[in-house]
């Protein structure tokens, strides 16, 4: 272990936040006695937790706005965020969907384009609500692209109400979904009608809705008996011959069920598989559908099933498992488009449907491929890549003759070609090696003093791989070091990478993002006194514990929309879907895993903590904002030290996407602002 100094206090005593009532609740767990003094704020709607949270943002608020450079990063933020941005398009019937803003607008708007002809506004959310944190997202479109979906959102929330259509006409009928947490919709060809997927109370369900019919009365055609840790997705390839569910055990989606039906017939909804401990995610085109698993490979592979014969023994392999992981496929004309991570990188390469190599798209540098929208019979295809250094750019791929292209680009005001981005590879405590990405201005000194920020994930399976981010290219172009491990927990290096960071394996996570911490200070990128960690939802979880396992290691700590108590986490909103990934204090054994990291239960009193900011809202309706409300109130009634716990509690931001541009911006500032303030950098104006 590094043993290195404590940071130095602040150096103007801060007012202390507001007192906190203590209620000390006690259970025994297994025959453990369970301390849970701030029990009382789990309750969000009672008039004292809401006081409680008034009075917390009122302390924050005096000194967030303390720091002399707050209103100048603020501005260069807001240059670089509040920028023309638009999405990959989605091509149905001719037509091009997809969604643009303009840097003057809050809210992109919904669009389509018909051949070379001007793109004509769909859905513009921007006058929907005064505040304009109303978003809007395209769920679904017909074939022939006259009918859409739509989805409209308040805010943060993951819940939307779907509303319909008729692209020729603009009408929409009043065949509107009410407001909930929908999974997928699925326009048929005909337009008589969408399948959807919901979660409900007592668990996921898919649903059949005829147009002109009352939703209410919307019948369910799947799901009975499957509880609230399942989530379930409904799919209707080209052609709509096919009606597809897929059932994921949890939001790793350790295993899953696949069902086909084929309306064509009317025949039955037919198991393709559900008794298989694995991963599988299916497309279908023509009449095979292909699927990407896990089973029996862990770095994935991709297997055919024949849907007129589709057992088991009739299964072939399209493309075997190698040495690089199989992250997703997409079907474009005809062929097999597949995403691989390689060393915590994109690359994507084309086969044909017998799983022929055809050829290997040209990326301009590491960096992520993500949105890819194709389909089977189609001969376009689009997708989004993005590095660190690199803003988002849109590709057309033909199919037919393999010729590629510049759609879209985003234009950021920064230049990109002063910062460099470097993959090193460290030892974590049990001599695993990981690798980490950093990014900094050329010409970076390693004299230990730039200025680090350190942030990461480690779970779900889900790959961090190089993207833009305002907030770290802002960090390198003033100087600072940004730097973002692959943490065991994600899919970088396929299921066993994940297992190994998962249930009572979470620990070795926590050790890497430690390990990650001290190579920054041992190889002289930085110090504790100038080392910064950041994280959201799993994220906030990973720097929650290592703030109570090495509170000495850093100087300032942002915990974002964070799970922190462990023992209670799956009795709130969706949780459940996550027992799969960390176990449940209600199993003997995985209680005592959660116990022995859980960061609630972790917090000492008297000890030296960093500065803290825990950020968090009502409108996070995926991780319950208790977590963070606790988490405040234990940190700052146990830290014996002068340094700022701080709570940004907003009551529209949340783990979604669709807050307006003047929000979002408001709250990274506010975040990017308190680590500026803490590590006491001077923010300079570009070129200065």
């Amino acid at each position: 272990m590094l043993l290195v100094s404590h940071p130095r206090a602040q150096e103007t005593k801060l007012p202390p936040p507001p007192a906190t009532r203590k209620d000390n609740v006690k259970e025994v767990i297994h025959g453990v006695e369970i301390v849970d003094p701030y029990r009382w704020l789990e309750d969000q709607s009672s008039a004292e937790t809401r006081a409680w949270i008034d009075a917390q943002n009122k302390h924050s608020d005096s000194l967030l706005g303390t720091w002399a450079g707050h209103a100048a990063l603020k501005r260069r933020l807001t240059e670089l965020i509040k920028i023309d941005m638009i999405s990959v398009p989605r091509e149905r019937g001719g037509r091009y969907f997809y969604k643009q803003r303009l840097a003057s607008q809050e809210q992109g708007i919904l669009y389509m384009r018909k051949g070379e002809r001007s793109a004509e506004v769909l859905v513009d959310p921007n006058p929907l609500s005064p505040d304009q944190n109303v978003s809007v997202s395209l769920e679904g479109v017909s074939d022939d692209g006259t009918l859409v979906a739509y989805g409209l959102r308040n805010g943060g929330e993951d819940e939307t109400t779907i509303h319909l259509i008729n692209v020729d006409t603009r009408q929409e009928p009043p065949d509107r979904l009410p407001r909930g947490r929908y999974f997928t919709i699925s326009c048929l060809p005909d337009k008589s009608g969408v399948y959807y997927s919901r979660h409900d109370a007592d668990g996921p369900h898919a649903y059949f809705h005829a147009m002109g019919t009352d939703p209410a009365k919307d019948t369910i055609i799947f799901g009975k008996g499957y509880g609230q840790d399942k989530i379930l997705l409904t799919g209707l390839p080209d052609g709509g011959r096919y009606l597809m569910i897929t059932v994921l055990h949890g939001s790793a989606a350790d295993q899953t069920e696949i069902y086909v039906q084929d309306l064509s017939t009317h025949g039955p909804l037919q198991p393709i598989v559900n008794d298989i401990p694995a991963r599988f995610f299916g497309e279908i085109g023509g009449d095979v559908l292909f699927l990407r698993t896990n089973w029996k490979a862990p770095k994935g592979r991709i297997l055919a099933v024949d849907l007129k014969n589709p057992g088991r023994d009739n299964w072939r392999e399209v493309l075997p498992e190698g040495e690089s992981v199989i992250d997703s496929f997409s079907l474009a004309g005809g062929q097999l488009v597949v995403r691989y991570t390689v060393n915590a990188h994109s690359e994507l390469r084309v086969f044909d449907a017998a799983g022929h190599f055809l050829r290997e798209l040209v990326l301009p540098a590491v960096g992520t491929v993500s949105g890819i929208e194709s389909r089977w019979t189609g001969k376009e295809m689009f997708f989004a890549f993005a590095s660190f250094h690199i803003p988002q750019r849109i590709y057309l791929y033909l199919a037919e003759s393999g010729a590629q292209s510049v759609w879209a680009q985003v234009k950021v005001p920064i230049q990109t070609e002063n910062l460099e981005v470097q993959q090193i590879w460290y030892t974590s405590r049990d001599q695993t090696r990981i690798p980490m990405f950093l990014l900094y201005r050329r010409g970076l000194k390693l004299d230990g003093k730039n200025p680090a920020l350190l942030t990461g994930y480690g779970g779900f399976n889900l790959s961090e791989t190089p993207a833009f981010s305002a907030a770290a290219a802002l960090w390198a172009e003033q100087g600072g070091v940004f730097a973002l491990p692959n943490l065991r927990g994600g899919g970088e290096f396929g299921e066993t990478w994940h297992q190994a960071g998962m249930l009572d394996k979470k620990q070795n996570v926590f050790d890497d993002f430690i390990a990650a911490a001290e190579w920054l200070v041992e190889n002289h990128y930085t110090q504790p006194s100038r080392l910064a960690i950041m994280g959201s939802s799993n994220g906030g979880l990973l720097v929650g514990a290592a703030l109570t396992q090495r509170p000495d290691l850093f100087r300032a700590v942002v915990c974002r929309y964070p799970l922190l108590d462990m023992l209670r986490y799956d009795k709130f909103l969706v949780a459940r879907y996550w027992v799969s990934e960390y176990g449940s204090a209600d199993n003997p054994a995985q209680f005592k895993v959660l116990e022995a990291y859980s960061p609630y239960q972790h917090v000492k009193a008297g000890t030296k903590y960093p500065a803290v900011l825990f950020v968090t809202g009502d409108g996070d309706t995926r991780v319950a904002p208790l977590h963070a409300r606790k988490m405040t109130a234990l940190v700052q009634a146990s830290t014996d030290w002068e340094l700022p716990v701080l709570l940004h509690y907003d009551t529209e931001a949340g783990h979604s996407q669709g807050v307006s541009v003047t929000k979002s911006i408001d709250e990274v500032s506010i975040w990017v602002g308190f680590l500026f303030w803490q590590l006491e950098i001077p923010f300079k104006a570009p070129g200065s």
